[in-house]
């Protein structure tokens, strides 16, 4: 005799079924990911990019560019060593996006800023006591 074949017990497997079912339920607000949109923006002399992504909330700056595609588009860029920011002010890679926010990947700089200026200031003075030709 099969104690899982009367009909009283029918009742005890139709509730661990039903327990097993629920404990799989996902709440319907948390299967659906939150997306946001980013821009990923990257310039060089000859070119500027502003690349639109929709990326799931909590999304950091380093995944939205690896997700733009730019670095197929610009090879050079090397993230390792490239420092970024968010609207202008320089950003931890690992930070966590918000919506609308343009991510922007900064070259590296060719000349020091302030030994140009001091090369400039310098050629401006020769030239001032110089007082031109006559």
């Amino acid at each position: 005799m099969l104690a899982n074949s009367t009909p009283g017990n029918s009742t005890l497997e139709n509730n661990m079924s039903e327990n097993n079912v629920s404990e799989n339920k996902i709440p319907e607000n948390n299967h659906k990911q939150e997306m946001i949109t980013v821009e990923v923006a990257y310039a060089t002399p000859a070119a500027q990019v502003i690349i639109p992504v929709k990326v799931a909330a909590g999304t950091t700056a380093e995944q939205a560019i690896m997700q733009s595609g730019i670095i197929e588009q610009f090879p050079e860029i090397n993230l390792t060593d490239s420092k970024i920011g968010i609207f202008s002010k320089i950003s931890k890679k690992d930070a966590e996006l918000r919506e609308k926010d343009r991510v922007e990947i900064y070259r590296p700089l060719i000349a020091d800023p302030k030994l140009v200026r001091k090369q400039r200031a310098a050629e401006g003075k020769k030239m001032k006591k110089g007082g031109g030709e006559a």
